[in-house]
């Protein structure tokens, strides 16, 4: 795969880290996955990092079934990952409240495979334009959809953190799955928790799908959504991906 790519992630103006990111790149394809926990420190931490460490250990597997049915194949793949999230918790009480946002994306040279599930989005950028963006699974959404709040307000909402779909490793997975045309030369994917598309503008954004621009931009990004969280920013998880 002809990518580049790099991630950075910062606990903020937060105690502990709770969002967690994974990737796989390779010949055949490229995987990548940034979560975000839910549900108090210790179980949110945990229920991010499981989820990712889950996906990545199906990834062999499912990369070769993938082909025939991809968004069947990957809401399995979610599956077992939901599964071994439960093994892995055991029985840490901490699992019934645990739950965890995800934004997955899958690459290769026939397609591009995106599954989501709550507020931490993935978008398809070229120097010209936000060619689309992952619609969240929250309350702010549905009022954006309604005609009731712009987008640049969803933020600031006092109801910015009421999710309508998560992660749990006690329930079935209700990620939303969309299967699109491969990825094309100079365009560029962003994933991202809250954190840090709540305090970045449109055409800053813009700004990271430029040629030239790669690992410098994206530090100083999320060092800006930091500051302008005025000392109550949330963690912030971006990974950068552009195809050459």
């Amino acid at each position: 795969m002809n990518l580049e790519f790099y991630q950075l992630t910062s606990a903020g103006d937060r105690e502990i880290n709770q969002d967690f990111m994974a990737h796989i790149v390779n010949d055949s394809y490229a995987l990548f996955i940034v979560a975000d926990g839910l549900g108090g420190h210790s179980a949110g931490e945990k229920a991010s990092r499981y989820f990712c460490q889950s996906m990545l250990r199906f990834a062999e597997a499912y990369s070769k079934l993938i082909a025939r049915n991809p968004s069947a194949m990957i809401s399995v793949w979610i599956a077992d990952a939901v599964n071994e999230m439960k093994r892995l918790f055991g029985q840490d009480r901490s699992v019934e409240q645990a739950c965890t946002t995800c934004a997955i994306l899958y690459i290769n040279k026939r397609f591009v495979l995106t599954a989501h599930c709550g507020d931490t989005r993935i978008y398809r950028i070229n120097p010209q334009q936000i060619l689309w963006h992952t619609q969240d699974h929250s309350v702010i959404q549905q009022l954006v959809n309604q005609g009731e709040l712009s987008e640049e307000q969803m933020a600031r909402h006092p109801c910015q953190n009421q999710l309508t779909r998560s992660i749990s490793a006690l329930r079935a997975h209700d990620a939303e799955i969309c299967l699109y045309p491969a990825m094309e030369k100079g365009e560029t994917f962003i994933l991202c928790s809250d954190g840090f598309w709540g305090n970045i503008k449109q055409h800053e954004l813009l700004q990271l799908a430029q040629p030239g621009i790669g690992k410098a931009e994206l530090s100083k990004m999320v060092r800006l959504t930091i500051l302008r969280g005025n000392g109550k920013s949330d963690n912030v998880t971006a990974q950068w991906i552009r195809c050459y």
